[in-house]
């Protein structure tokens, strides 16, 4: 869909000797979009006060700064300051959280069976909703599945059995 501009509702008045009300209609053209007039008093007036507290409090967001700019009588709503805001390239610079870098723990090499077992529990539940547990013992040379206890439940003690 292409835009129409006030020339083109112009010329369609002048050719064709219509009404506004009637080239807005041929042309697909809202009444109240066509006459519409953009007020620029005070952007420049909102945009240096805007950038200048900006820099006296940079950690300050745009709600913040439209706080202070109430303060200093120059009163916007939300969306405009927002808007200027943005069209002066500002923002709060985000902080990134550090995080303390520890190197992995280096695995030993295995050379044989037996040297290193690792166990997993699993758990499932059967169609009538009672569970079941099990625990799988693995060598980690071989890959080989050591043990594998099944129970309802699987206390401390019958791990300490299956190890």
């Amino acid at each position: 869909m292409e835009l129409v501009s006030r020339s083109d509702v112009a010329f369609a008045r002048q050719q064709f000797g219509v009404s506004e009300r009637r080239a807005c209609e041929l042309l697909l053209v809202n009444r109240s979009s066509h006459r519409y007039r953009q007020r620029a008093e005070g952007a420049s007036d909102l945009r240096a006060a805007l950038v200048a507290s900006a820099q006296e409090y940079p950690r300050f967001g745009y709600r913040r700064l439209r706080v202070v700019l109430a303060s200093q009588g120059l009163r916007a709503n939300h969306k405009r300051v927002w808007r200027v805001y943005r069209e002066c390239g500002l923002s709060v610079r985000r902080h990134r959280r550090r995080h303390v870098r520890r190197p992995a723990a280096a695995r030993p090499d295995l050379t044989g069976c037996n040297q290193e077992w690792a166990m997993d529990f699993v758990h499932d539940a059967l169609e009538d909703g009672r569970c079941l547990r099990a625990l799988n013992v693995i060598d980690c040379y071989t890959r080989e599945c050591l043990a594998i206890e099944v129970r309802p439940s699987l206390s401390g003690r019958v791990v300490t059995e299956v190890l």
